[in-house]
């Protein structure tokens, strides 16, 4: 019986084309019900090392793979993935927080993931150079192209734990490269059964690992090894500055932290407005870095705005996740749970208007909604990564701009409104990585570039983009006879 026939107990990890276990594992829970649904390996020292020499061979391996060879490993993936959709979609539900509609999107968007990536592959182009333009360089030709980077180390959150992982696999193998996935503790199921998409789409061994357990049990090889050459991390923003300070000279892509504002103006659509900001802000227990987690709302129609997401939210359906009546489900623990609520309770201590929410049972936190919270509250400055919302009154685009860029990450931002001008005036003054207009902060297609700036992180994430990233330019130059 395969890792795809069944959500056994007992799983193992795939390490250089091998599926291993370990006498030591770590223990996989639903955060519904704290119920046991799965043990993983707890990977060594000794694991990464030897997935570190394999992967100098996968890496070899991998490079001098065809084009049209990752092109159809990684179409063959996806079709793996889709024929078993509803198996990846029960295992992301199970192992993580999202509801099984939330669930069913994200495989979908896997998919189309490792396709883009596929696509992109034939794109790894360079170009020709005339170096005649500097006096002295006459009778000499060239250009450059691409060339795979080697292995990637891949440290993976909770929170997509099946397309955040695709997002970093996809590109690696367009490229030519190796990878080593590391997927979070909570949440390692989703990846190793993309492992076993791979595995089945005829990967060569050795080009993919997906390493579980513990960072305390494996050492730090895995961040500070000389043949790791770049590390792509998503997840927050002081685990990604510890990364930073061990991994000595190597490629960094970071998507870090988050606290996304969305600013509403007087001549916006409110219905729509309220519509695609509740939905921002709850999706996945609002555990998202592109969340929406501020709404500036312009004072001429702040309480219309605030009546009706009022109405909206109180409509949210939480529950099981396993239902398809759920809107939401629990957050990834009770832990979790209880640090959003005295988030909340501080900021309440501390003044702010508590509209709707503010109640936990376990591993659940309903969706919360809060008005005049003070600037020295973490909801105002820091990512609650939960279901939380702060809504603020503002009398002008320029007030709303300030205050959205008065914090220490720089992800996504939102803007409704029917005014050219001032749509174009807020993306050239928001200090973010994306603007979408008369959409959420939380609005992604899998192909576009993806990241910020200031703590959000650094480089982009989208396929097109993070092939970049894995990928160095060689330059060659030909000095040609004049002898013919």
């Amino acid at each position: 019986m395969t890792f795809m026939e069944a959500l056994t107990k007992e799983n193992k990890m795939f390490l250089a084309g091998k599926w291993v276990s370990r006498a030591k594992t770590i223990e996989v829970f639903d955060p519904q019900d704290h119920r046991l649904i799965a043990t993983v390996p707890a990977a060594n020292e000794e694991d990464v090392l030897f997935t570190i020499e394999e992967a100098k061979k996968g890496a070899k391996i991998a490079a001098d793979m065809s084009t049209h060879e990752r092109i159809a490993i990684l179409n063959r993936a996806a079709d793996w993935i889709y024929e078993h959709k509803e198996k990846f979609a029960t295992t992301i539900a199970s192992e993580g927080s999202k509801t099984i509609k939330e669930a069913r999107k994200e495989v979908l968007r896997c998919i189309e993931t490792l396709r883009i990536s596929a696509e992109e592959a034939r794109r790894i182009n360079g170009e020709t150079i005339l170096f005649d333009q500097m006096p002295g360089s006459e009778g000499r030709m060239g250009y450059y192209y691409r060339f795979p980077i080697g292995i990637i180390l891949a440290i993976t959150p909770f929170n997509d734990p099946l397309n955040l992982v695709a997002h970093k696999v996809g590109p690696a193998i367009a490229a030519g490269n190796a990878i080593i996935v590391k997927p979070a503790p909570a949440t390692p199921l989703s990846a190793l059964l993309l492992a076993e998409a791979f595995e089945n789409a005829g990967l060569p061994p050795k080009v993919l690992s997906v390493i579980t357990g513990y960072p305390s049990d494996m050492g730090e090889s895995l961040i500070t090894h000389p043949s790791i050459r770049m590390i792509s991390f998503t997840g927050g923003l002081a685990t990604g500055q510890a990364i930073m300070q061990k991994a000595g000279l190597k490629k960094m892509s970071m998507e870090l932290g988050s606290n996304s504002p969305v600013i509403v103006l007087e001549d916006a659509d409110v219905e729509e407005a309220v519509e695609s900001t509740v939905s921002g802000a709850f999706w996945a227990a609002g555990q998202n870095c592109l969340g929406v987690q501020r709404v500036y709302v312009q004072e001429g129609i702040y309480r219309d705005f605030v009546g009706r997401f009022l109405t909206r939210t109180q409509q949210y359906r939480v529950g099981n996740k396993r239902s398809e009546e759920t809107d939401m489900g629990p957050m990834i623990s009770e832990d979790e749970a209880k640090r959003v609520e005295s988030w909340v309770n501080d900021a309440v201590e501390k003044g702010a208007n508590l509209l709707c929410g503010g109640k936990r049972k376990g591993s659940f936190y309903y969706p919360t909604v809060l008005e005049n919270v003070p600037a020295d509250c973490k909801l105002a400055t820091e990512e609650v990564f939960g279901p939380v919302v702060t809504i603020y009154s503002v009398p002008d685009l320029d007030t709303a701009i300030f205050q959205s860029n008065n914090v220490e990450f720089g992800l996504q931002a939102g803007i409704f409104t029917q005014n050219l001008d001032k749509a174009l005036a807020a993306i050239h003054k928001l200090d973010v990585g994306g603007v979408m207009v008369n959409d959420s902060s939380d609005y992604r297609i899998d192909a576009m570039p993806f990241g910020g700036v200031k703590g959000s992180g650094l480089g982009r994430e989208g396929i097109k983009f993070a092939l970049q990233e894995m990928t160095e330019p060689k330059v060659v130059c030909f000095k040609v006879s004049n002898k013919r």
